[in-house]
């Protein structure tokens, strides 16, 4: 055995007690800020579930009113609760975005703490192999002669008999220090998709907010608060429904018909959809609970913010059963495709259409622009603002549209 002598045992002293010492340092200055940091995430989670504890409350205010007798007054009542909903959930994944942000910051802290840690740990540990190196080229008598006594150099044999060993250790704790490391890097990246997760969670809530703030408007100008007035807006409004939803379905009977008998369409239930729009934004969902004319109809599909104009393309290859064109504020415009496997989709509140009956389209292509905004041509009776109103239907039957679009 060869031994690893003064200037080696200094090495030995370098990683075993100045190494840790500067690690505790680095540690305590991070873990200063961190503790900093984690109690204001604290306060975030504190504010979050005392904004969900009133979210809640709204909620159920919502539902005692929907259980009565529908009227203005109770409809007004239900917007208003909604409004404060939307507003403390609008506030609510404000703070979720800010808790995040913290999150993010307190890893990124750690995460530096780390790697400079590991690059201490790399130096050291390459001057303690640079010295093991260095003493391995003396011999006994030369270790010997560098003590005063025999008994010294014994003293000095013992301390390190270890050294191989505690190398190893060092090595490990390297090894355990870059893994962590990883792992805290992968956290940093799933806090970040959350956080832009977040933020689009954000802007659909502020729409849907400003959605139903422009709904009380409307209804307030349109009813003059005037209960008999509401519940002749109620019957039109369900009277025009009617109408729409039996020409829809009457037009995709009668040209699925005719596609089959001219072999031009197969039964394959192999569907690949596409978002008609690059907004994958939604107002309102499938049978939408927060749907403002949900005591007329259910809500039958999605509706995506969009801004008026905007080119709406065909979610699959299919045939244009209807292409209803209008001048109108008052007349709903729309367009219905017929797909392969009993399957439809179709686009409403179009501003503009831009393809004819019969034609055959393939997905991708642009088949009209969209509208929503009252009082536009084309919007219908139906409208708070500019999104599209896109369904799916198969065999007839509106069913969700995210079920069949590609993610």
């Amino acid at each position: 055995m060869k031994l690893k002598i003064p200037s080696l045992f200094l090495a030995l002293v370098l990683i075993l007690v100045i190494a840790p010492a500067s690690f505790v340092l680095a540690e305590t200055a991070n873990t200063d800020d961190i503790q900093v940091l984690n109690k204001e995430i604290a306060a975030r989670k504190d504010k979050i579930k005392q904004l969900e504890d009133t979210i809640a409350v709204y909620k159920k205010n919502i539902a005692d009113k929907q259980n009565q007798t529908v009227s203005l007054k109770n409809q007004l009542s239900i917007l208003d609760n909604r409004i404060g909903q939307l507003k403390t959930d609008v506030e609510a994944t404000e703070e979720r975005i800010k808790e995040t942000e913290l999150e993010i910051a307190a890893l990124q802290l750690t995460i530096d703490g780390k790697a400079a840690t590991i690059a201490r740990q790399k130096k050291i540990i390459g001057k303690l192999i640079q010295n093991i190196h260095s003493e391995d080229q003396k011999n006994y008598l030369e270790i010997l002669l560098t003590y005063k006594n025999f008994s010294d150099f014994y003293d000095q044999l013992t301390n390190l008999e270890n050294v191989d060993s505690d190398l190893g250790r060092s090595v490990t704790s390297l090894r355990v220090a870059k893994t962590d490391l990883e792992a805290k890097q992968t956290q940093v990246k799933a806090k970040k998709a959350a956080y832009q997760d977040l933020q689009q969670q954000l802007i659909a809530k502020q729409d849907g907010l400003q959605t139903q703030v422009g709904y009380k408007q409307t209804l307030l100008t349109e009813t003059k608060n005037s209960e008999q007035k509401y519940q002749t807006l109620l019957s039109s409004l369900k009277q025009q429904y009617q109408v729409i939803e039996s020409e829809v379905n009457t037009f995709e009977a009668r040209v699925r018909k005719k596609l089959e008998q001219q072999n031009k369409i197969s039964d394959s239930s192999d569907v690949v959809m596409s978002w008609p729009m690059p907004s994958h934004i939604i107002n309102a969902t499938f049978h939408d609970p927060d749907y403002p004319y949900r005591n007329v109809f259910e809500h039958s599909g999605i509706d995506i913010k969009a801004p008026q104009g905007t080119p709406v393309r065909a979610a699959a290859s299919g045939y244009v059963a209807r292409a209803r064109r209008c001048s109108s504020a008052s007349c709903y415009s729309y367009v219905i495709l017929i797909h392969t496997g009993n399957i439809s989709s179709v686009y409403g509140h179009l501003s503009n259409i831009a393809i004819a009956d019969d034609a055959f389209v393939t997905r991708g292509d642009v088949i009209g622009y969209s509208g929503g905004i009252p009082g536009t041509a084309g919007a219908g009776p139906f409208v708070t603002g500019p999104h599209l109103h896109f369904e799916v239907r198969l065999n007839g039957i509106p069913v969700d549209p995210i079920s069949y679009l590609m993610q």
